[in-house]
C-alpha cells in the first residue's frame, strides 16, 4: 500500500461517464471513446489497490443502455469480449477478486459464460475486489431482491412471521436492513464510503440505489478516458474533507 498520509475509503464506486464527449473532441467514433474507457479501467486498477482501497465498483453497463443505437451496443459487447481476457489475466497477476452484479441473463450466451469464468477463476483471490456493473440499474437490484425473497418465502426457505407481520414487528427485528440486503447483488460487499462521478454531470443514474444513502459523492469534470491515478487521489482528498456523521451530530 502506498504511503499517502490520506484516509482511504475501504469502497469506492465510479460512474464512468464521458467517453462519448471523449471521441467526439477528437473526431473518433463513440466506439473508440468506450476502447480509451476500457484502458482507463485497465490502469486504474492496480494503482486503486496500491493506494489501499478494498472494493473497486464501476458502472459498465446500465439497464438503460440498451436504449443506445444498436451499433453502439453490438461495439460495447465486443469490447466486453475482448477485455474480458484481460481482465482475467490481469486478476490472475494482481491477486484481483472479480465480481459481476446486474442481471446477465440479457447478455448472449458466450458474454455470460465470460462473466461466469471471471468470477470463478478469481474467486479465491485475497487482494482488491472489483465489482464490474452490468446491465444494473438500482431500482432492478431492488426488484430482483424482492422477487427473491418472495419466491424463498413462497417455497418454505423463509418463517412465514417475516413476511406475515413484517410490519407489526419490525421494531423487533423480523425484517431488518441488513436482511433485505442480503438479497441484493452487492450481498458481503460494504457500502460505497465515496461515489465518484466524472465529466461533470450531478446526478448518480440509477448507480447504487440502495448502497449509496450515505455515501460521500465527489464530482470531476475529468472525462473517463482521462481519469486515472492522480485523479483518483484528488477525489479521494476531497472525500478527507468532509465529516461523516450518518444521521449523527
Amino acid at each position: 500500500m502506498d504511503n499517502i498520509g490520506l484516509n482511504i475509503p475501504q469502497s469506492v464506486g465510479i460512474i464512468m461517464d464521458g467517453n462519448g464527449r471523449w471521441a467526439k473532441k477528437r473526431g473518433l467514433p463513440r466506439t473508440m471513446g468506450h476502447k480509451a474507457g476500457c484502458d482507463a479501467i485497465e490502469k486504474l486498477l492496480p494503482e486503486a489497490g496500491k493506494i489501499g482501497i478494498k472494493y473497486l465498483t464501476v458502472y459498465a453497463f446500465s439497464t438503460e443502455n440498451w436504449k443506445r443505437s444498436k451499433d453502439e451496443v453490438d461495439g460495447l459487447m465486443q469490447l466486453f469480449r475482448y477485455y474480458a481476457m484481460r481482465l482475467l489475466k490481469a486478476a490472475k497477476e494482481g491477486n484481483v477478486r472479480i465480481r459481476m452484479i446486474g442481471d446477465r441473463r440479457r447478455f448472449p450466451k458466450d458474454i455470460i459464460e465470460s462473466i461466469n469464468k471471471l468470477e470463478a477463476e478469481t474467486v479465491s483471490n485475497t487482494g482488491l475486489t472489483f465489482i464490474v456493473a452490468a446491465n444494473y440499474g438500482g431500482r432492478d437490484e431492488i426488484r430482483r431482491a424482492a422477487m427473491k425473497l418472495a419466491i424463498d418465502y413462497k417455497e418454505g426457505r423463509i418463517d412465514e412471521s417475516f413476511i406475515a407481520e413484517a410490519s407489526e414487528r419490525y421494531h423487533e427485528g423480523e425484517l431488518t436492513e441488513e436482511g433485505f440486503a442480503a438479497y441484493l447483488d452487492t450481498a458481503g460487499i460494504p457500502d460505497p464510503d465515496l461515489i465518484i462521478r466524472t465529466s461533470g454531470e450531478l446526478r448518480l443514474s440509477n448507480f447504487l440505489t440502495w448502497q449509496s444513502a450515505y455515501s460521500e459523492i465527489v464530482v470531476t469534470d475529468t472525462l473517463w478516458p482521462d481519469f486515472d491515478r492522480e485523479e483518483l487521489l484528488n477525489c479521494i482528498r476531497q472525500y478527507n474533507q468532509r465529516s461523516r456523521r450518518f444521521g449523527g451530530v
